[in-house]
């Protein structure tokens, strides 16, 4: 399989997403009134990379999604992907791999 993922071996949920990302990516160019050249040149990328990225193609690489969310000035929101603060899931677990007590420090340590 390499680095890409093949269509059919990627999880639903994954595909949908990108797909998602690539008509809110469309959408949001439309309402600025640029046209798809005019984008794809300000981010030093062809005009066919852009049509996959809208269209959804898994293989359009991450530097290109972010360098055309960027231009858009929607970086804020991508900012938010993978937050740790509000990972919730990832919380709990660290949580539970706390200690359950504190331990008690040597009183040679103490710089009080």
């Amino acid at each position: 399989m390499g680095i890409r993922m093949a269509a059919e071996a990627m999880p639903l949920e994954v595909s949908t997403a990108i797909q998602r990302l690539g008509q809110n990516i469309r959408l949001a160019r439309i309402r600025r009134r640029m046209s798809q050249e005019e984008l794809a040149q300000a981010c030093d990328i062809s005009r066919k990379t852009l049509y996959a990225l809208e269209k959804g193609n898994a293989s359009t690489t991450l530097g290109t999604v972010f360098t055309v969310l960027w231009k858009l000035g929607l970086m804020t929101d991508a900012n938010a992907l993978a937050n740790p603060d509000t990972d919730e899931h990832g919380k709990i677990l660290e949580a539970a791999r706390r200690p359950k007590r504190a331990r008690r420090s040597d009183a040679s340590d103490n710089d009080f």
